[in-house]
């Protein structure tokens, strides 16, 4: 019995569990996910400072036009939340994944903090690396996978604390808003932007310029 019940907490610390593609199971539901793509609508989305989108279901996957879409974000907003999410890129490809996303600049970067999402192999220094937070926090280990396999991310903002996960492994953590994220930013790019100003915002998409395709997007609010 003993055995049983750590593996139930094991269980339960683990995430969502495993469903088919874009669904959600009983357990989910009662944890209060919700389905941000259920495979063939995109309802819950619409373009940056856009009523619509150019991105594309292919697969029971979303994926941008590389030479022509923008970037895509839901249409509700977020502020403590838990997002799971699966990805994968073309060779060399380059993403990410933005939350707390306003519109008051020109781009969704300005405002908001990025998952990086990206084929290592591309040779960027750490902080730009697959499950990074773009720029400011490098990831702990590459765990990425094969390019042309998805992987499994997610992404824990609650109050000031964020935490990303990949494949399963936690690869960063901050803090919102602490004197070191502070210093971070100001020796960044971001300074010049509402970076990371907002308490809530959009979930956002991004589309660098290269083929990439996500799926199993669900989030949960956190308390």
């Amino acid at each position: 019995m003993k055995g049983l019940m750590i593996g139930l907490c094991v269980a339960a610390l683990a995430g969502p569990a495993m469903a088919a593609d874009n669904t959600l199971t009983a357990a989910e539901k009662a944890a209060g996910w919700k389905l941000l793509f259920d495979g063939n609508s995109m309802d819950a989305w619409r373009g940056f400072k856009k009523p619509a989108s150019d991105w594309k279901v292919v697969d029971g996957a979303l994926a941008p036009d590389p030479k022509a879409s923008g970037d895509l974000i839901t249409k509700e907003q977020f502020g403590s939340f838990e997002l799971a999410f699966d990805w994968k890129v073309s060779p060399k490809g380059n993403s990410g994944v933005m939350y707390h996303v306003t519109e008051d600049a020109a781009q969704s970067y300005y405002s908001g903090p990025e998952y990086q999402v990206l084929d290592n192999s591309r040779g960027e220094p750490p902080p730009q690396r697959a499950g990074a937070l773009y720029d400011l926090y490098a990831p702990s280990a590459d765990v990425t996978k094969p390019v042309g396999e998805f992987n499994q991310s997610r992404l824990i903002v609650k109050g000031n604390h964020v935490e990303h996960w990949l494949n399963g492994q936690k690869v960063a953590a901050y803090e919102l808003g602490s004197p070191e994220f502070k210093a971070k930013v100001a020796a960044s790019k971001f300074k010049a932007w509402p970076f990371a100003a907002s308490p809530a915002g959009h979930i956002a998409l991004q589309n660098h310029g290269d083929d990439v395709w996500y799926k199993n997007l669900k989030v949960r609010v956190l308390k």
